[in-house]
């Protein structure tokens, strides 16, 4: 991307590539769900009751279970004893171990399984359960809408901080990478917080709560499964923080990418006229394999968590299992109890390494929330004035009085620049490229801010005008055309969104835009779009004249703007123009200088200096830098053919 904005030659700045800091950024993108305040409050309070619910589950299934077994146990008692003296019949009998389990159990000897409080623990854990996906149902719903309002909110932001960047920065940036910040970015920093602020809360809860219920059942047993919890945290940060660096380079790589492929399209006619598309396919080969590199690293490491902690997880399986069977064989728990802690410990497990596995989630989130904000913290344009002043009577006499700028402050462009265009003068500016043509138009429209000196409007200081104001009272015309997918009246009318029919009309008749829109099937309604809609660039560049007639300013701006038209439509255009220009100060760009003989004051630049100003006709005369250039655009020619 080179560093021509839309009013030409800019700054080059290359895209800021900062290194990743993820607490700020992260802080930073909680920060920006503040308006979801109370919905985030039900999501807790949902996401609790969930949680509880489920919690509960396994302890009331081990109550099930006690059932069954003491059930089973019961009936291979003698009827008619104590459990007391069951237990003393078995230690008689030698068999101690069994005794000790059947004393810390609920039995009654000689009596089976009651089906009917099993049936009634079945019905109460069917409840829990059914309860706590409806929550959890409640909990999701609530949450997508809170995610893409905050999306929402997030790309209206960014749509306002590109209305309001300094236009030199903007200039500066790849499109390609802006657009992927834009759209990409914020989706993935959707998709990232949707995928995990419902599964942080439920996974935050469910440790807490399963954590106390395993301290209730057995303290023991609690530690045992604690101690593979700061291992786990311990592995999960290591490869996290390896991960990171790729996760932003991923992205970095996809903005990049973009801005290559928008170029690619963009200037499809252009790569193919030269052959280029070798060339092409080489860098986007280099670029998608960088991607891919960056892509695979990031995903690859950040999924090793995965299977690390199932891994943990699995031996922690193993030591509560062993441990609670020494436990319940010694009567110190009962089998349903550490049924339900084996329930549990995978319970502890899982939200675990759900929150590990949310890691390279975040982190990519938030490595495109980084990219987001460097953009909503770019430079802005100084802010209007507040009231901004207004000339009392706009009558279109600009002038510059001392104005020097610099896109760059080490290389000299306009220095010290005095010039005055009076009311309803055409002012005509040549020179050769790169002499300050294109940023004398830019200062005018505040494009750009100068370094020093003023420029007045009917004796206002523009810098004291706000922006709107003082481009309410300029029509502008470029060399490129640029119209929006729409109908032709809707392009034409893009500047006064009032016009009535008949005004779009009479725009279209004196710019000779009403002679092909009579031809085509469907007139004024015939929509402009990529393929052009059966309109020619010529005939574009008519349509934009046509907008800055309708328009009606006080002060005129055509920046070549009969470059890309045919030379019977330029005689049309040019008598178009002298309508429009009558009664209107007009700057007129211009390397076809035949387009502007009947100029009144015809300024000659060059490094950003005038170096010569008169008409046409004295300018020839006084034999300097303007015949120069008027005897290379029609002299030279005619002698090579003679």
């Amino acid at each position: 991307m080179s560093g021509h904005g839309p009013m030409g030659r800019g700054p080059v700045v290359a895209p800021g590539q900062k290194s990743m800091n993820f607490g700020p950024s992260l802080r930073r993108l909680l920060r920006s769900l503040a308006p979801e305040r109370a919905r985030l409050v039900a999501v807790v309070v949902l996401g609790t009751a969930s949680v509880t619910l489920s919690v509960l589950g396994p302890k009331i299934l081990g109550d099930a279970t006690n059932i069954v077994f003491n059930g089973v146990v019961g009936r291979t008692l003698p009827a008619g004893l104590t459990k007391e003296q069951a237990v003393e019949g078995l230690r008689a009998a030698g068999q101690g171990r069994v005794a000790d389990m059947v004393s810390g159990m609920d039995v009654v000897p000689g009596q089976g399984i009651d089906f009917s409080a099993l049936r009634t623990t079945v019905l109460v854990v069917l409840a829990v359960y059914v309860l706590a996906a409806l929550f959890l149902w409640l909990q999701g719903r609530i949450l997508a809408g809170v995610v893409q309002r905050t999306g929402f909110r997030m790309r209206e932001d960014v749509q306002a901080k590109i209305d309001r960047l300094a236009l030199a920065h903007l200039d500066g940036q790849p499109r390609g990478d802006v657009l992927s910040r834009v759209t990409n970015d914020i989706d993935n920093v959707t998709q990232s917080m949707q995928q995990t602020l419902s599964q942080l809360v439920t996974s935050l809860l469910t440790v807490l709560g399963v954590l106390v219920m395993m301290f209730v059942l057995s303290w023991q047993l609690a530690l045992i499964a604690l101690v593979t919890v700061p291992v786990s945290a311990a592995l999960t940060m290591v490869i996290a923080k390896r991960a990171q660096p790729h996760f932003v380079q991923q992205w970095a790589s996809t903005g990049k990418m973009g801005g290559h492929v928008e170029e690619a399209f963009t200037g499809h006619d252009l790569v193919t006229a030269f052959n280029a598309q070798d060339s092409f396919s080489r860098t986007f080969e280099a670029e998608n394999d960088q991607l891919y590199r960056a892509s695979f690293r990031a995903q690859f490491i950040s999924g090793t968590i995965m299977p690390v902690m199932s891994f943990v997880s699995n031996l922690n399986y193993v030591l509560v299992a062993v441990v609670g069977g020494l436990r319940v064989a010694s009567g110190a728990l009962t089998l349903g109890e550490v049924q339900a802690f084996i329930q549990y410990s995978r319970q502890f497990s899982q939200p675990l390494a759900q929150l590990a596995s949310m890691a390279n989630l975040v982190q990519s989130g938030v490595a495109s929330a980084e990219r987001i904000f460097e953009l909503l913290d770019a430079p802005e344009e100084i802010p209007d004035p507040v009231p901004g002043a207004r000339p009392a009577e706009v009558r279109g006499r600009v002038e510059f009085t001392g104005v020097s700028f610099r896109y760059d402050p080490e290389v000299p462009l306009i220095d010290d620049l005095d010039l005055v265009a009076e009311p309803g003068q055409t002012v005509a500016i040549v020179g050769p490229t790169g002499a300050g043509k294109t940023t004398l138009v830019n200062l005018i429209m505040r494009f750009y801010e100068i370094d020093s000196g003023r420029i007045t409007l009917d004796g206002v200081d523009t810098s004291g005008m706000t922006r709107q104001d003082l481009r309410d009272r300029i029509g502008m015309v470029l060399q490129d055309t640029w119209l929006f997918q729409g109908t032709i009246a809707e392009n034409i009318a893009f500047g006064r969104t009032d016009a009535t029919e008949d005004e779009v009309h009479a725009a279209a008749r004196a710019t000779s835009v009403d002679r092909f829109v009579s031809s085509l099937p469907d007139g004024y309604g015939t929509v402009i779009d990529e393929e052009g809609g059966g309109v020619s660039e010529g005939e574009k560049q008519l349509i934009t004249i046509a907008r800055a007639f309708l328009a009606d300013p006080q002060i005129l701006i055509l920046d070549e703007a009969t470059s890309s038209v045919d030379t019977r439509t330029e005689v049309l255009v040019q008598q178009a123009m002298a309508q429009l220009r009558r009664g209107r100060t007009s700057f007129v760009i211009a390397h076809r200088l035949s387009t502007i003989r009947d100029a009144d004051l015809i300024l000659v630049m060059e490094h950003g200096r005038i170096v010569e100003q008169g008409t046409h006709t004295e300018l020839l005369a006084a034999g300097g830098a303007y015949e120069q250039l008027y005897d290379a655009q029609f002299a030279a020619p005619a002698v090579e053919q003679a």
